[in-house]
């Protein structure tokens, strides 16, 4: 899974506001209780990744999350015995001793579950719909070597899996077979890691020809103004955290698992989740001026 430039408004985006979206529905998730509102995020995330043209990729994210989130409402309900509602008693089970299966732990754990489904959609939107060079070029005020250095391993990741590749692919069509198993594998990490180390010494090498680290560089803006793109997404992200902020601090469209499930009402869920849906989805609706 890896960035691919596509025609969409968050491709469009420069990093900066396409990252802080990505991150403001992450903390929308972290923070939302309702199931409702869960919910919601949920169609904020398939939208975003479907207007990015980024569906399947997320979805193979979704996917794998999904048995992992299953996993943690079913840990949390066995080990948790706090919760009024019991579903099953399952007696004496050392060394955890009386084991009852509570339905308020089996929620809690689904909606630990569940935001943690949401943030790794997110993140994974931000994986392949953000230029990681753009995201990079951020660093430069910061540090110009950390920036360089970032830049140089992320390009060469994908080199040296090339190179792993074409190394198994002529073992195996030695005469031989070219071995298997464990010896066959270290001979090919051998061979990529010896290439690693050759790669990197001729880009030492092009780095100092071309002066790099010989003198501290001065590194200023790129000087491109800031499209609608970058504005609606910058600005959505702002009013995502400020409702998220918003709704936690007065209580909004809460949710608890102990002792027992009580929630602040339907309706309150019901206006916070199309709030979310509204405000994060309206960017990736101006397609115009998407290709660059």
């Amino acid at each position: 899974m890896r960035y691919r430039r596509r025609a969409s408004p968050l491709h469009a985006a420069r990093a900066a506001a396409g990252g802080a979206w990505c991150a403001a529905v992450a903390a929308a998730a972290l923070s939302a209780e309702h199931p409702l509102v869960l919910a919601a995020l949920a169609l904020v995330v398939l939208a975003g990744a479907a207007g990015a043209g980024v569906g399947r990729e997320v979805g193979k994210i979704v996917a794998w999350m999904v048995p992992w989130a299953l996993v943690i409402a079913f840990v949390n309900m066995l080990v948790v015995r706090d919760g009024l509602t019991v579903l099953a008693r399952l007696g004496e089970v050392p060394p955890f001793g009386q084991v009852d299966l509570t339905l308020e732990a089996l929620v809690y754990g689904g909606q630990f579950g569940a935001r943690l489904l949401l943030v790794a959609a997110a993140f994974a939107i931000f994986t392949v719909a953000v230029d990681p060079d753009d995201l990079l070029r951020l660093m430069r005020r910061a540090s110009v070597r950390s920036a360089l250095a970032a830049t140089l391993a992320v390009r060469l990741v994908p080199v040296l899996a090339a190179d792993a590749a074409r190394i198994d692919e002529a073992r195996r069509c030695r005469a031989d077979g070219g071995g298997d198993g464990t010896a066959a594998r270290l001979a090919v990490l051998r061979a990529v890691a010896g290439g690693a180390l050759d790669r990197a010494l001729d880009v030492a090498a092009t780095l100092e020809v071309r002066g790099y680290g010989s003198a501290r560089r001065r590194s200023g803006g790129s000087g491109v103004p800031w499209s609608r793109h970058d504005l609606a997404f910058l600005g959505s992200a702002v009013v995502l955290v400020a409702l998220t902020v918003a709704s936690r601090v007065a209580g909004f469209a809460s949710f608890g698992t102990y002792p027992e499930l009580h929630s602040s009402g339907v309706v309150e869920a019901v206006v916070l989740g199309i709030a979310y849906i509204s405000v994060a989805l309206l960017p990736l609706a101006d397609r115009r001026g998407i290709v660059r």
